[in-house]
């Protein structure tokens, strides 16, 4: 990790909700931002600021997400998620997140995140597929 990563780094995002991120059981008048998308979209968001703070062959994963989603965001609207980082211990990485569609505060939450080795990980996850009797 560089030192550049440090509370009060931030990033907002800007995602436009298309039908692949919507809800599909309540039916089309009802199509709106999934939460799973949002989580993802959050986590995605998250990540791509470590990124730019993470030395080569360093990645995150996440640890824990915990998304208050406050407002339904309509089929075709954009939505903008802001994460800024909030404690950097070690490896784990704390984030605050919120997100709006310019109508609505859409969310507020949480997201921790931990970096890793790349290649560290890929063989604990080998380890694991041949105990698992998947390799």
């Amino acid at each position: 990790m560089k030192s550049t990563l440090a509370a009060g780094v931030t990033v907002t995002r800007r995602i436009g909700v298309g039908r692949d991120r919507t809800i599909d059981f309540m039916g089309e008048k009802a199509r709106v931002y999934a939460t799973p998308m949002l989580v993802r979209d959050i986590e995605m968001t998250c990540r791509e600021l470590l990124l730019q703070h993470l030395d080569p062959g360093e990645d995150s994963v996440g640890t824990r997400v915990e998304v208050d989603h406050l407002a339904p965001t309509l089929l075709g609207m954009t939505v903008e998620i802001t994460a800024t980082v909030t404690d950097v211990k070690g490896r784990a990485v704390s984030f605050d997140v919120t997100a709006t569609d310019g109508v609505d505060a859409i969310c507020r939450g949480k997201h921790n995140r931990f970096v890793v080795d790349v290649a560290q990980t890929e063989a604990r996850l080998a380890a694991k597929a041949k105990k698992a009797g998947l390799a």
